[in-house]
């Protein structure tokens, strides 16, 4: 489960099992959350209150073209 990067405490990172369409996963504390990544959608959430929701899309948004990067690099090889 390779993480892609951590930011603002969270962990943003894959499954080493994926599946397109390209998306990541986000955990903090007891929390997690799914995003898919073009374009950015909630896939779904688990205990992330809606300004957790807000900040996490940002940072996914910040970072999509890293994740996305990534997620070739690791899939495709």
């Amino acid at each position: 489960m390779p993480t892609i990067f951590n930011q603002k405490g969270y962990r943003f990172f894959f499954y080493s099992n994926e599946h397109l369409p390209i998306h990541i996963h986000i955990e903090k504390d007891n929390k997690t959350a799914k995003f898919e990544i073009l374009p950015t959608l909630l896939i779904k959430s688990k205990k992330f209150n809606a300004s957790e929701i807000k900040e996490v899309r940002n940072l996914v948004e910040e970072n999509s073209e890293l994740i996305k990067n990534k997620w070739n690099e690791y899939f495709n090889n």
